[in-house]
Protein backbone atom coordinates (compact mmCIF):
# COMPACT_ATOMS: atom_id res chain seq x y z
CA UNK A 1 0.00 0.00 0.00
CA UNK A 2 1.63 3.45 -1.08
CA UNK A 3 0.97 6.74 0.56
CA UNK A 4 -1.87 9.08 -0.72
CA UNK A 5 -1.28 11.65 -2.73
CA UNK A 6 0.90 14.72 -1.94
CA UNK A 7 -0.97 16.72 0.40
CA UNK A 8 -1.82 20.41 -0.33
CA UNK A 9 -5.05 21.77 1.45
CA UNK A 10 -3.67 23.50 4.76
CA UNK A 11 -6.80 22.46 6.51
CA UNK A 12 -5.48 18.94 6.08
CA UNK A 13 -2.20 19.72 7.40
CA UNK A 14 -3.86 21.29 10.58
CA UNK A 15 -6.02 18.15 10.72
CA UNK A 16 -2.77 15.90 10.77
CA UNK A 17 -1.12 18.28 13.13
CA UNK A 18 -3.54 17.91 15.60
CA UNK A 19 -3.85 14.34 15.21
CA UNK A 20 0.11 14.36 15.54
CA UNK A 21 -0.83 16.49 18.94
CA UNK A 22 -3.38 14.23 20.19
CA UNK A 23 -1.66 11.21 19.48
CA UNK A 24 1.54 12.38 21.41
CA UNK A 25 -0.84 13.54 24.61
CA UNK A 26 -2.64 10.26 24.86
CA UNK A 27 0.79 8.62 25.05
CA UNK A 28 1.51 11.54 27.80
CA UNK A 29 -1.32 10.85 29.63
CA UNK A 30 -1.26 6.83 29.35
CA UNK A 31 2.30 7.25 30.97
CA UNK A 32 1.30 9.05 33.67
CA UNK A 33 -1.57 6.47 34.45
CA UNK A 34 1.11 3.55 34.11
CA UNK A 35 -0.84 2.09 31.29
CA UNK A 36 2.19 3.06 28.43
CA UNK A 37 5.50 3.18 28.84
CA UNK A 38 7.41 6.38 28.55
CA UNK A 39 8.60 7.74 25.85
CA UNK A 40 9.96 10.89 23.40
CA UNK A 41 7.19 12.78 22.32
CA UNK A 42 7.44 15.71 19.22
CA UNK A 43 5.33 18.21 20.99
CA UNK A 44 5.41 21.37 19.56
CA UNK A 45 7.14 20.20 16.34
CA UNK A 46 4.30 19.03 14.44
CA UNK A 47 4.63 21.54 11.99
CA UNK A 48 8.44 20.21 10.68
CA UNK A 49 7.10 16.40 10.51
CA UNK A 50 4.08 17.03 8.59
CA UNK A 51 5.20 19.80 6.45
CA UNK A 52 7.94 17.79 5.45
CA UNK A 53 6.20 14.43 4.77
CA UNK A 54 3.53 16.70 2.63
CA UNK A 55 6.00 17.28 0.29
CA UNK A 56 7.15 14.13 -0.20
CA UNK A 57 6.44 11.44 -3.03
CA UNK A 58 4.69 7.81 -2.86
CA UNK A 59 7.97 5.85 -3.58
CA UNK A 60 10.28 8.00 -1.57
CA UNK A 61 11.58 6.35 1.53
CA UNK A 62 12.09 7.60 5.09
CA UNK A 63 13.90 6.81 8.21
CA UNK A 64 13.62 8.96 10.45
CA UNK A 65 14.69 8.87 15.25
CA UNK A 66 12.81 8.73 18.41
CA UNK A 67 10.53 11.48 17.85
CA UNK A 68 8.74 9.81 14.91
CA UNK A 69 5.31 10.57 15.62
CA UNK A 70 4.74 13.39 13.13
CA UNK A 71 6.44 11.30 10.07
CA UNK A 72 4.68 8.03 10.55
CA UNK A 73 0.96 9.78 11.06
CA UNK A 74 1.23 12.37 8.25
CA UNK A 75 2.64 9.65 5.89
CA UNK A 76 -0.80 7.82 6.59
CA UNK A 77 0.14 5.33 9.67
CA UNK A 78 -2.86 4.08 11.50
CA UNK A 79 -2.73 5.61 15.15
CA UNK A 80 -4.46 2.57 16.24
CA UNK A 81 -1.66 0.10 15.21
CA UNK A 82 0.98 3.09 16.49
CA UNK A 83 -0.55 2.69 19.67
CA UNK A 84 -0.23 -0.95 20.06
CA UNK A 85 2.93 -0.94 19.07
CA UNK A 86 3.61 1.81 21.75
CA UNK A 87 2.14 -0.79 24.47
CA UNK A 88 3.50 -3.88 23.26
CA UNK A 89 0.65 -5.33 21.52
CA UNK A 90 0.51 -8.09 19.23
CA UNK A 91 -1.97 -5.66 16.66
CA UNK A 92 1.63 -2.89 16.57
CA UNK A 93 3.30 -2.43 13.15
CA UNK A 94 6.11 -4.46 14.68
CA UNK A 95 3.77 -7.17 16.39
CA UNK A 96 4.50 -5.07 19.80
CA UNK A 97 8.56 -5.61 19.83
CA UNK A 98 9.54 -2.39 19.06
CA UNK A 99 8.06 0.37 21.69
CA UNK A 100 7.91 3.39 20.27
CA UNK A 101 11.32 3.86 19.21
CA UNK A 102 12.02 1.69 16.87
CA UNK A 103 8.48 1.45 14.27
CA UNK A 104 9.37 0.42 10.63
CA UNK A 105 6.76 0.78 8.59
CA UNK A 106 7.55 -0.94 5.09
CA UNK A 107 4.54 -0.66 3.57
CA UNK A 108 4.45 3.38 3.85
CA UNK A 109 7.86 3.45 2.66
CA UNK A 110 9.11 4.56 6.29
CA UNK A 111 12.38 1.73 6.15
CA UNK A 112 13.34 2.48 10.46
CA UNK A 113 12.73 4.61 13.18
CA UNK A 114 16.29 5.12 15.33
CA UNK A 115 16.96 5.32 18.74
CA UNK A 116 20.54 5.39 18.28
CA UNK A 117 21.32 9.46 17.89
CA UNK A 118 22.55 9.91 14.28
CA UNK A 119 21.86 6.53 13.77
CA UNK A 120 19.18 7.05 10.60
CA UNK A 121 21.79 8.92 9.74
CA UNK A 122 24.38 6.35 8.54
CA UNK A 123 21.69 3.75 7.22
CA UNK A 124 20.40 6.63 5.03
CA UNK A 125 23.37 6.58 3.05
CA UNK A 126 23.12 2.75 2.12
CA UNK A 127 20.04 2.64 1.24
CA UNK A 128 20.33 5.71 -1.07
CA UNK A 129 23.24 4.23 -2.48
CA UNK A 130 21.27 1.02 -2.93
CA UNK A 131 18.21 2.88 -4.60
CA UNK A 132 20.61 4.66 -6.84
CA UNK A 133 22.25 0.84 -7.85
CA UNK A 134 19.37 -0.33 -8.39
CA UNK A 135 17.90 2.18 -10.33
CA UNK A 136 14.64 2.92 -8.24
CA UNK A 137 12.41 5.85 -8.37
CA UNK A 138 12.24 7.87 -5.22
CA UNK A 139 14.50 9.47 -2.58
CA UNK A 140 15.58 8.85 0.58
CA UNK A 141 14.25 11.62 3.75
CA UNK A 142 16.38 11.25 6.48
CA UNK A 143 15.01 13.15 9.92
CA UNK A 144 17.23 13.78 12.50
CA UNK A 145 18.19 16.75 15.55
CA UNK A 146 20.58 19.11 16.01
CA UNK A 147 22.14 16.55 18.86
CA UNK A 148 22.80 14.14 16.00
CA UNK A 149 24.56 16.84 13.76
CA UNK A 150 26.93 17.03 16.70
CA UNK A 151 27.73 13.85 16.02
CA UNK A 152 30.80 12.29 13.88
CA UNK A 153 28.39 10.38 11.84
CA UNK A 154 26.30 13.32 10.57
CA UNK A 155 29.67 14.57 8.85
CA UNK A 156 30.94 11.56 7.79
CA UNK A 157 27.16 10.42 6.35
CA UNK A 158 27.17 14.18 4.44
CA UNK A 159 30.55 13.54 3.22
CA UNK A 160 29.65 9.94 1.69
CA UNK A 161 26.74 11.40 0.22
CA UNK A 162 28.30 14.29 -1.54
CA UNK A 163 31.33 12.32 -3.29
CA UNK A 164 28.73 9.61 -4.08
CA UNK A 165 26.16 11.90 -5.29
CA UNK A 166 23.18 9.85 -3.38
CA UNK A 167 19.60 11.29 -3.30
CA UNK A 168 19.49 11.99 0.01
CA UNK A 169 16.69 14.80 1.26
CA UNK A 170 18.78 15.39 5.49
CA UNK A 171 15.88 17.15 7.58
CA UNK A 172 17.40 18.71 11.01
CA UNK A 173 14.62 19.49 12.80
CA UNK A 174 16.58 21.94 15.08
CA UNK A 175 13.92 21.83 18.46
CA UNK A 176 17.27 23.68 20.30
CA UNK A 177 17.50 20.95 22.79
CA UNK A 178 20.17 17.88 23.09
CA UNK A 179 18.57 15.93 25.57
CA UNK A 180 18.43 17.82 28.56
CA UNK A 181 21.38 20.42 27.17
CA UNK A 182 20.47 23.70 25.18
CA UNK A 183 22.57 23.59 21.96
CA UNK A 184 24.05 26.78 22.37
CA UNK A 185 25.89 24.77 24.81
CA UNK A 186 27.28 22.14 22.68
CA UNK A 187 27.98 24.18 19.02
CA UNK A 188 28.95 26.93 18.24
CA UNK A 189 26.62 28.98 15.08
CA UNK A 190 23.12 28.96 15.09
CA UNK A 191 22.00 26.85 12.45
CA UNK A 192 22.69 23.31 11.26
CA UNK A 193 22.10 24.30 7.63
CA UNK A 194 25.38 26.42 7.62
CA UNK A 195 26.86 22.74 7.41
CA UNK A 196 26.49 21.99 4.15
CA UNK A 197 28.03 23.88 2.04
CA UNK A 198 31.96 22.32 3.17
CA UNK A 199 30.79 19.32 1.94
CA UNK A 200 29.48 20.98 -1.72
CA UNK A 201 26.08 20.28 -0.49
CA UNK A 202 22.95 23.14 -0.85
CA UNK A 203 21.16 23.75 2.68
CA UNK A 204 18.56 26.26 4.06
CA UNK A 205 16.63 26.78 7.00
CA UNK A 206 12.94 27.39 7.51
CA UNK A 207 10.43 28.60 9.86
CA UNK A 208 9.49 25.06 11.44
CA UNK A 209 6.88 26.48 13.39
CA UNK A 210 4.50 27.53 9.84
CA UNK A 211 3.42 24.48 8.37
CA UNK A 212 3.28 25.95 5.23
CA UNK A 213 6.44 27.52 4.59
CA UNK A 214 8.06 23.67 5.96
CA UNK A 215 5.99 22.55 2.98
CA UNK A 216 7.50 24.77 0.53
CA UNK A 217 10.83 24.40 1.65
CA UNK A 218 9.98 20.77 1.35
CA UNK A 219 8.90 20.62 -1.79
CA UNK A 220 11.69 22.81 -3.32
CA UNK A 221 14.31 20.89 -1.65
CA UNK A 222 12.79 17.20 -2.26
CA UNK A 223 12.32 18.63 -6.11
CA UNK A 224 16.38 19.31 -6.56
CA UNK A 225 17.32 16.05 -4.69
CA UNK A 226 15.37 14.21 -7.32
CA UNK A 227 16.40 16.39 -10.10
CA UNK A 228 19.74 16.49 -9.66
CA UNK A 229 20.35 13.01 -7.34
CA UNK A 230 22.44 15.04 -5.21
CA UNK A 231 21.82 15.78 -1.58
CA UNK A 232 20.21 18.57 0.43
CA UNK A 233 19.77 19.73 3.88
CA UNK A 234 17.13 21.31 5.17
CA UNK A 235 17.01 22.70 8.67
CA UNK A 236 13.71 23.36 10.27
CA UNK A 237 13.86 25.79 13.01
CA UNK A 238 11.60 24.35 15.32
CA UNK A 239 10.76 23.81 19.66
CA UNK A 240 10.70 21.04 21.37
CA UNK A 241 7.88 22.23 24.07
CA UNK A 242 7.76 18.97 26.43
CA UNK A 243 10.98 17.44 28.17
CA UNK A 244 13.50 14.74 26.80
CA UNK A 245 11.33 11.87 27.47
CA UNK A 246 8.34 11.60 29.51
CA UNK A 247 7.69 12.09 32.74
CA UNK A 248 10.18 15.25 32.78
CA UNK A 249 9.24 17.93 34.70
CA UNK A 250 11.71 20.68 32.49
CA UNK A 251 13.41 22.05 35.50
CA UNK A 252 16.50 22.61 33.21
CA UNK A 253 14.44 24.53 31.01
CA UNK A 254 14.73 28.86 30.64
CA UNK A 255 10.74 29.94 31.42
CA UNK A 256 10.71 32.38 29.03
CA UNK A 257 12.44 31.15 26.14
CA UNK A 258 9.72 28.38 26.62
CA UNK A 259 6.63 31.12 27.07
CA UNK A 260 8.31 32.79 24.10
CA UNK A 261 8.08 29.64 21.45
CA UNK A 262 4.47 28.66 22.84
CA UNK A 263 3.42 31.61 21.77
CA UNK A 264 4.77 30.27 18.11
CA UNK A 265 2.98 26.80 18.29
CA UNK A 266 2.55 25.89 15.09
CA UNK A 267 -0.89 24.53 15.38
CA UNK A 268 -2.16 27.36 16.91
CA UNK A 269 -0.69 29.55 13.88
CA UNK A 270 -2.24 27.23 11.27
CA UNK A 271 -5.73 27.22 13.61
CA UNK A 272 -5.73 30.95 13.10
CA UNK A 273 -4.58 31.73 9.76
CA UNK A 274 -7.25 29.42 7.97
CA UNK A 275 -9.97 30.97 10.44
CA UNK A 276 -8.78 34.69 9.89
CA UNK A 277 -9.02 34.41 6.29
CA UNK A 278 -12.28 32.59 6.55
CA UNK A 279 -11.08 28.77 5.22
CA UNK A 280 -12.01 27.27 8.44
CA UNK A 281 -15.24 29.08 10.49
CA UNK A 282 -13.93 28.53 14.07
CA UNK A 283 -17.16 26.13 14.62
CA UNK A 284 -15.57 24.33 11.90
CA UNK A 285 -12.56 24.14 13.64
CA UNK A 286 -14.29 22.98 16.88
CA UNK A 287 -15.49 20.25 15.13
CA UNK A 288 -12.31 19.17 13.22
CA UNK A 289 -11.06 19.30 16.53
CA UNK A 290 -13.54 17.19 17.91
CA UNK A 291 -13.36 14.41 15.48
CA UNK A 292 -9.55 14.37 15.62
CA UNK A 293 -9.94 13.50 19.42
CA UNK A 294 -12.41 10.72 19.20
CA UNK A 295 -10.28 9.13 16.62
CA UNK A 296 -7.96 9.12 18.91
CA UNK A 297 -10.09 7.54 22.03
CA UNK A 298 -11.44 5.08 18.96
CA UNK A 299 -7.51 4.26 18.61
CA UNK A 300 -6.88 3.74 22.74
CA UNK A 301 -9.79 1.35 22.59
CA UNK A 302 -7.88 -0.40 19.85
CA UNK A 303 -4.80 -1.00 21.47
CA UNK A 304 -6.02 -1.84 24.86
CA UNK A 305 -8.01 -4.53 23.07
CA UNK A 306 -4.93 -6.12 21.58
CA UNK A 307 -3.64 -8.67 23.42
CA UNK A 308 0.07 -9.16 23.88
CA UNK A 309 2.01 -11.34 21.71
CA UNK A 310 2.31 -15.16 22.60
CA UNK A 311 5.24 -16.54 24.34
CA UNK A 312 6.79 -18.79 20.95
CA UNK A 313 6.17 -15.40 19.54
CA UNK A 314 9.93 -14.30 21.30
CA UNK A 315 12.23 -15.63 18.66
CA UNK A 316 10.34 -14.74 15.48
CA UNK A 317 11.36 -11.62 13.42
CA UNK A 318 14.55 -11.76 14.74
CA UNK A 319 17.85 -12.30 12.91
CA UNK A 320 19.18 -14.61 15.52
Amino acid sequence: MKPKSQIVDETTLLEQMLLVRAYEEAIVAGSVAGKVPGTCTSVGQEAAGVGVVSALAGDDLILTNHRSAAHLLARGADPGRLLAEVMGRRDGYCKGKSGSLHISVRELGVMLTSTIVGGELSLATGVALSQKMLGRPGIVACFFGDGAACEGVFHESLNLASVWQLPILYICENNQWQAFVHRRETMKGEHISERAAPYGIDGATVDGNDVLAVRSAALAAAEGVRSSGRPFLLETWTYRSRGHFEPDDQAYVDPAEHAAWLARDPIARSRQRLVDSGRLPPEEAAALERRVRERIVAALAFADASPFPALDEMTTDVYA
